[in-house]
């Protein structure tokens, strides 16, 4: 038989390979070490008897085909190729037990792992796989594509995008959160209420679900005050100690987009006292630092003016 990890033989020329394929001894060569120079494959060792292959298999197929061709899987029935088996085992691999998946790059195992583990753990090893080979998964390279969009203001199309990587992944809080806040950057609101309340359990409480919540609320809150701001301003030249003035003023002025000036209204408010209505202050200045994000230049000159007061 011959020998399995040749380090002499070559990549096949060309492309167009199948993405997902049985494999056997004869077949193992060239299906997967010498297809690994081109991209990494992973071979899956199953067999008929095996309940937890059952599950594994269609739920690697899964992850794999959306990985778009930028990974492959051999399926192979180590019940039919006992010899390969045998040989790979005297390489230290461990195909005692089923089901094992091993992972290949440039004709070398890379990584392997034994069980039927969940979809999301399948992903993760794949991303971690397909980084060493120096790429990743085509949703990550959508998601960029996505923020680029968002970064030039182009929210019409960074819309798409995230529709496109939510509607491949229901699951993927960050792609429900962008297009979310594309469709409020577009004025849609009860649009992007409706995307959030309709998020799967599993990331209904992620933070980047919970932060668009949270600008869904300020934003309806902010136009309420905003009406009113006139008032606060005149009660807060009344009685600088009007405490709910000024965190009315803090909603509305942000609602106008001033941050920097809403967040200086709450730090005034919590200087002059701090546990006013159970600390009512300090908690609407959580809440807009979760709305704007935790690297927003008005969190982090805000969050430096709190720690002033919690840390005196």
């Amino acid at each position: 038989m011959e020998t399995i990890l040749d380090p002499n033989k070559q990549a096949p020329a060309g492309g167009g390979a199948a993405i997902i394929k049985d494999g056997d001894s004869k077949s193992f060569m060239k299906d997967v070490v010498e297809a690994s120079r081109e991209v990494p494959v992973l071979v899956d060792f199953w067999a008929t008897w095996c309940g937890p292959c059952k599950q594994l298999t269609p739920a690697l197929e899964k992850v794999v085909t959306a990985a778009q061709g930028r990974v492959r899987l051999v399926k192979i029935d180590i019940d039919q190729n006992r010899a390969l088996v045998q040989q790979l085992s005297q390489m230290g691999l461990p195909l005692q037990s089923v089901p094992t998946v091993v992972a290949f790059w440039q004709g070398q195992i890379a990584d392997l792992f034994q069980g039927a583990l969940p979809e999301s753990e399948l992903k993760k090893f794949i991303e971690a796989l397909l980084k060493v080979a120096g790429g990743q998964m085509p949703a990550a390279d959508l998601l960029a594509e996505a923020k680029a969009a968002v970064e030039e203001g182009d929210h019409q199309g960074a819309l798409e995008l995230f529709a496109a990587l939510a509607q491949a992944e229901p699951e993927n809080a960050e792609a429900l959160a962008g297009l979310a806040r594309c469709l409020i950057a577009l004025e849609q609101e009860d649009q992007a209420l409706a995307v959030i309340e309709n998020a799967p359990e599993k990331i209904r409480n992620h933070a980047e679900i919970t932060a668009v919540r949270s600008t869904l609320e300020l934003a309806a809150e902010g136009r309420r005050a905003r009406e009113r701001t006139a008032e606060f301003e005149s009660r807060l030249a009344a009685d600088p100690d009007d405490h709910q003035a000024r965190i009315d003023l803090a909603v509305a002025l942000n609602a106008m987009e001033d941050r920097d000036g809403a967040a200086s209204a709450l730090l005034e408010a919590i200087k002059r006292d701090r546990a006013w209505n159970d600390e009512a202050a300090r908690k609407q200045l959580l809440k807009f630092f979760e709305a704007w994000g935790p690297m927003d230049p008005a969190t982090v000159k805000a969050r430096r003016g709190l720690s002033t007061f919690l840390f005196r």
